[in-house]
């Protein structure tokens, strides 16, 4: 990239699913004027960056893909990363994103020049400008490494999961896993058997159910590519069977039925009842995202492993002191404590015309109308955004409808004149409001627990109330209405009062109700 300014109709930040999801759709909206934006030398996002070992999905394999580029060759009912990074990279190849990116370009600013109704962007390596912006980071972009006193001073090694060293051999080392989240439910099972010893660090005990996982045999695999209508059975059958799950995260009562499946594992493989009690969680499953693993436990009753049910309190040199004052010398600490979710980093480089950030606009709680619009924010959609997280469906699921969404925003706008597209702030305002209406008596505000799913102001801006299919039909048509909008003075054409409803541009995903 030079140093000279260029334009685009369309920037994209970020390369994980999102990004290159979102190339797909411009390319079908005919737009071929636009860049995509990633700061690394690869694309793939989070499953880019994240090369812990045990590193993989926690939904079927048939559902972590897009419905227009279905995989038939996953070789594991769960897929593990190297199969999820090569499938994203095989996906963007095939259907020319690759073109369109800029490898090793970091978004350092974005500001909104009210003037010139444009996006002026600032990266590390020269000035740009565009149309519209697209912010693709993801909420799973940036790690959360926890201020523990005396951490800058320790002599051994320190990585998070999603930054692991693999030059680093943990055989015979004494390590020191703070979190218990998604990530050490995966890779500790698979690092137990190196360590001399493992100090694991709970805050809070987590629920684990059963991993339904297997090897998919090549003859399975064969059906999948060979007969027709195979894979979109199988997709919908496993759709079918998250979504029976969802209805308990609408009412927790099924979800305690459900979690009896996580207490009766945890009896059986943890018989030590010290361990045991300090292991039960006291709150309902899914309050907490879902996990599952059948190797977890089992890694925690291990001689050389130490369970202590509390936060680290600081660091001395290289003993690490739990809340409870017990001490524990170490080599190395890993952390697996998660991502600024809700605190994404990229709200502080995103600047309205009177140059207040996003970060100023939300006041610690983000807020956008179904997720990936702003008000005041013009011709900027943020994908993955606030209020769209679910805890039992895929992230592809809910990044199609949402780019079904944002594809129709910026084909109206291009149809009919529209200089600049901005939601309206009583429309953001309300849809909010019944997001946290609907929330009240949801799992994730009810099933007393303390999660990322909440901001520093005690609100719920993570989670969507709903079904999965209710996200569908009210992202399904775009309603210019809810928009304000200027039009384009150099444009011959008047543009026509809009309608309620605009075609869908992209084919609905391949999901079933």
């Amino acid at each position: 990239m030079n140093n000279e300014s260029d334009h685009f109709e369309v920037v994209i930040i970020g390369g994980g699913i999102s990004g290159i999801g979102a190339a797909i759709h411009l390319q079908r909206l005919g737009i071929d004027n636009f860049a995509l934006l990633e700061k690394a030398d690869s694309l793939g996002g989070t499953w880019r960056a994240n090369t812990y070992p045990g590193c993989a999905c926690d939904v079927p394999s048939g559902l972590y893909s897009y419905s227009f580029a279905a995989n038939p060759d996953w070789t594991r009912l769960f897929a593990e990363q190297p199969e999820i990074r090569e499938y994203i990279e095989t996906t963007a190849g095939t259907h020319g994103v690759d073109k369109h990116v800029r490898f090793g370009v970091e978004m350092l600013s974005a500001r909104w020049d009210a003037s010139q109704s444009l996006w002026k962007i600032t990266t590390s390596s020269g000035e740009l400008t565009a149309r519209f912006v697209i912010a693709a980071a993801g909420p799973w972009n940036e790690p959360l490494t926890p201020a523990i006193p005396g951490l800058e001073a320790f002599e051994g090694e320190v990585f998070h999961s999603s930054q692991w060293n693999h030059d680093y051999d943990l055989t015979g080392k004494r390590v020191a896993v703070v979190g218990t989240g998604a990530s050490a439910v995966q890779f500790v099972p698979r690092i137990v058997s190196q360590v001399s010893a493992l100090h694991l660090y709970q805050r809070t005990a987590q629920w684990v159910l059963p991993k339904p996982d297997h090897y998919v045999p090549r003859i399975e695999r064969s059906v999948m590519r060979f007969v027709p209508g195979a894979q979109k059975a199988l997709r919908s059958i496993e759709y079918g069977i998250m979504e029976a799950l969802g209805l308990g995260f609408r009412n927790p009562w099924i979800l305690r039925i459900v979690q009896k499946l996580g207490s009766a594992q945890l009896r059986l493989q943890v018989r030590d009842p010290k361990l045991r009690k300090a292991l039960t969680p006291d709150y309902t499953l899914g309050c907490k995202r879902l996990l599952m693993s059948n190797s977890y436990y089992p890694a925690l009753g291990k001689p050389n492993v130490s369970v202590h049910a509390n936060a680290v309190e600081q660091i001395r040199g290289n003993t690490v002191i739990g809340a409870d004052g017990v001490e524990a010398e170490v080599d190395a600490i890993i952390f697996g404590t998660g991502f600024h979710i809700l605190d994404m980093p990229i709200a502080s480089k995103v600047f309205d015309g009177e140059g207040r950030s996003l970060d100023d606009h939300w006041q610690g709680s983000p807020q956008a109308y179904f997720g990936s619009a702003v008000s005041g924010f013009p011709n900027a959609f943020i994908l993955l955004g606030p209020s769209l997280g679910t805890g039992h469906t895929s992230a592809f699921m809910i990044l199609e409808a949402q780019l079904n969404y944002v594809a129709q925003a910026i084909g109206h706008a291009r149809r009919h004149g529209w200089q600049t597209i901005d939601v309206r702030e009583e429309v953001q305002a309300a849809f909010n409001s019944q997001v946290q209406e609907a929330l009240g008596t949801t799992v994730y505000n009810a099933g007393g627990c303390e999660s990322y799913f909440f901001d520093v102001n005690g609100r719920n801006s993570f989670n969507w109330p709903w079904s999965s299919g209710a996200m569908r039909r009210r992202l399904r048509d775009f309603d210019p209405y809810a928009y304000n909008h200027t039009s384009n003075p150099e444009s011959d054409n008047t543009p026509p009062e809009p309608t309620p409803s605009e075609p869908t541009t992209s084919p609905e995903p391949e999901y079933t109700a």
